[in-house]
Parts: structure tokens; sequence; C-alpha cells
């Protein structure tokens, strides 16, 4: 398919689930929008050497946030049913989740995690079975790293759209492929197109999985270009928020190149890149 079809077919699903979203039952998942604090945080800035540059100015959220970070906890024995998808995350001072999904691709994958490994920074990989299947010796990459591996299918279909046998089939399949590879099974997931659902959230709980969404939009699977897409995480950069980009699914030689340009000004302007702990 060309790319301006699969440009066009995904700005439809998006749509479509948007509107599904509107129109779903009341365990459809809301995905909350941001509104300014009446007190912007105020953190101090720790920024040295030559290449330090003028720090961010952090934009203020009040959104659902998950607990804490670090690593991820053990799989507790039971998984509360969310009603909504967390956020962003709580916690003091100026932490930041960086989060990519779709992969793993062998021709982004690998230059992404090479800058995260450079900066000696941690973040989430929401992966898609059926690249993964295919690209296990990625998500063992990752694991050495101590990145978190989540789960985002393993077709990324609209899952608002599938029965219940077969919204299990797309998670359970890529949770077995993920903790085949990875060491362990995953405790986070993302539905595609931002698309929740009542039977969406029962099921991943049922596999032992939060689901996160996301506060930072960059539209990189737009292609909006490089600096596009360094000003989208700049100007969205502020304590406890998730930035949402993608190794997969097409042309993301601007994702890497912008995460080359952003990810060492966020450090110098005082920034902690982190992942986050379940929330119990």
């Amino acid at each position: 398919m060309k790319k301006d079809q699969l440009l066009t077919r995904r700005r439809a699903l998006i749509a479509g689930a948007a509107v599904l979203g509107a129109a779903g039952a009341a365990g459809t998942a809301r995905i909350l929008t941001a509104e300014p604090a009446s007190k912007p945080a105020r953190h101090a800035v720790a920024a040295a050497g030559p290449q330090a540059r003028r720090p961010l100015k952090p934009s203020a959220y009040r959104l659902r946030p998950m607990t804490g970070y670090g690593p991820p906890l053990s799989t507790p024995a039971r998984t509360l049913v969310r009603h909504e998808p967390f956020l962003r995350m709580s916690g003091r001072g100026r932490t930041m989740v960086l989060t990519f999904d779709d992969g793993p691709d062998p021709r982004y994958t690998p230059e992404i995690l090479s800058t995260l490994r450079e900066y000696d920074v941690r973040a989430m990989f929401f992966v898609c079975g059926e690249m993964a299947v295919d690209n296990k010796d990625l998500l063992r990459e990752m694991s050495d790293d101590g990145h978190i591996v989540g789960n985002h299918t393993w077709t990324h279909p609209l899952l608002t759209r599938l029965t219940r046998s077969a919204i299990r089939s797309e998670i359970e399949r890529t949770s077995e492929v993920i903790e085949d590879a990875y060491g362990e099974p995953p405790v986070w997931f993302r539905a595609p197109y931002g698309a929740w659902n009542r039977a969406t959230f029962q099921i991943g709980a049922e596999l032992g999985m939060e689901p996160l969404a996301w506060t930072v939009d960059t539209l990189d699977w737009t292609t909006p270009g490089a600096r596009t897409i360094v000003n989208r995480v700049e100007g969205g950069a502020a304590p406890g928020v998730v930035v949402l980009s993608h190794d997969a699914g097409g042309d993301r030689s601007q994702s890497v190149r912008a995460l080359r340009d952003y990810l060492p000004q966020l450090l110098d302007s005082g920034y902690h890149i982190t992942v986050p702990r379940r929330a119990t």
C-alpha cells in the first residue's frame, strides 16, 4: 500500500476511535485533557558544563498520575480493572517518561536504543507481537539495558471494533512473545490509537497489566519533520508527563533524529528521564 494510502487509513482509524470513545458506554476509557494548574510547579534546574542550555519552561498538568518511579514490581496476584488509562506519573522533581510504539523495527529501534544508552536513559517500548516475534534480539537488548517492554497488541487493530475473544488473542499472543524474549511478562499495556473500552481494560487486568496512555503526543507518525517533533517534546515538557513517539510503523528516521536532539536538551535542563513503577 502506498504511503499516502497508509496515512489516510491511519487518520480514518484515529477519527473512528475518537467517535467510538465519545459514544461508548460508561466503561469506555476517557482520555483526559490537560488543563493549567493554578500554581505552576517550580523546580531547581541542574544544568552544568559547556553544553548547558536555557532551561525549558515546564507546563503544568492535572491528570491522573501513576505512582512512583523505578523498575516494575513483580506482578500482583490480582490487577485492578481500571476505567481509564494512566496518563502521567506523580512524584518529586522534574521527571518524564519517553515511550516508543509499534516496534521493534530493525531499521530504527537499534538507533533509538543506542541514543538512550549513550545518555544512560531508560524508556518504555510498547511492542506489537507481529514485529516482536521476528526481532526478539531487540527485546533482549531492551531487557539488558533496563528498558520496560509493554504490550501493544499483535497487529495494532482498533480494539473497540473487535470481539472479546479477538481482543484477548491480540493481547495474549503478544504477552507470550514478550515473556519469551524479554524474560518476564509485560505489566503495562497500551491500546492502539488510544481506543479503550470495558473489555480491553478487563482483559488487560486479567493478564496482569496496567493501562498506560500518554500526556504529550509528538504526532511523529505524520512525519512532520524532526524539528517539529523536537518542538512538541520541549513544548510539552513538564514534571510527570509521558511522551508518545514511534520506532516502527513507517519511516521513523525523523523520530530517531529528533531524539538525538531533544534528549540531551531535556537532561541539560534538569529533567530526569525514567520509567514508572506500576500502580499499587
